[in-house]
């Protein structure tokens, strides 16, 4: 059984490579990845705002940004070291100050990666 679950926006070039990687990092199958452009998928809060940012539930608590990109990481052996720095503030803050520029130029970089843009 998993204790972590990941959304994602199947629509999304990077986010499909980003899963398909962590698909093949998951040895263990820890992680149960959902689809958020399957409609019939039930969410835990709006489905947009869980196609804006990325979430993960570990254990029964919702993440969002860097912090559900660590809780991913803790069950995923090779990166398991990440997700357990991101525990530390000051390191979780950096992570989310990148994610946050990421998300400023996610648009451009799904036009580069042959997908449409989000506003």
């Amino acid at each position: 059984m998993t204790n972590v679950q990941v959304w994602y926006d199947g629509s999304c070039p990077l986010c499909i490579r980003e899963i398909a990687l962590m698909k093949r990092l998951d040895r263990n199958n820890a992680i149960e990845f959902i689809d958020l452009t399957r409609f019939e998928t039930p969410c835990p809060i709006d489905r947009k705002l869980m196609m804006d940012r990325f979430h993960a539930s570990e254990n029964g608590t919702l993440y969002s940004g860097a912090a559900a990109f660590a809780a991913m990481w803790r069950v995923i052996p090779l990166l398991r070291p990440l997700g357990l720095a991101a525990r530390q503030s000051w390191i979780l803050n950096l992570l989310e100050q990148t994610y946050l520029l990421f998300l400023r130029f996610r648009p451009r970089l799904q036009r580069l990666a042959g997908g449409r843009a989000k506003s």
